[in-house]
């Protein structure tokens, strides 16, 4: 599975902490993450992450072509829901790509977790069957 990983700044040391507590099941597929999320998460678990820009600018949208081309199956993007961001636009154009495109978007750590659980046991098989089509 192409899972993308991303986090506004202050929810990037939760997303390292969720990252390091499931790098087992994480470090399976192939990872996608914003710019500075990338690195972050790479250097604290040494996981491959293919990095995109930072999401202000632009690397939400590179998430989103992914998306709209059938390449991304899950998106967890932590979301600072009390800090107004400059990107806002992109931010939203991204979760209505996913509900269009149906592909799991997880935007806090307790749906996050439920999402890397069903990774773990291989409920997005029906993933594989829609990028046949």
């Amino acid at each position: 599975m192409n899972i993308a990983l991303i986090a506004h700044d202050k929810k990037k040391s939760d997303m390292i902490e969720f990252t390091i507590a499931y790098s087992h099941i994480l470090e399976k597929h192939q990872l996608y993450a914003t710019g500075t999320t990338g690195s972050k998460i790479s250097e604290a678990t040494n996981m491959n992450i293919h990095r995109f820009q930072s999401g202000p600018l632009g690397g939400d949208q590179q998430i989103g072509a992914m998306i709209a081309q059938n390449d991304m199956d899950v998106v967890i993007f932590f979301r600072d829901p009390l800090t107004a961001q400059p990107h806002e636009p992109d931010v939203s154009a991204l979760m209505r790509l996913c509900d269009v495109y149906q592909i799991p978007l997880a935007t806090n750590l307790g749906a996050a977790e439920i999402v890397v659980r069903a990774l773990e046991h291989g409920d997005f098989q029906w993933r594989e069957i829609v990028k046949g089509k």
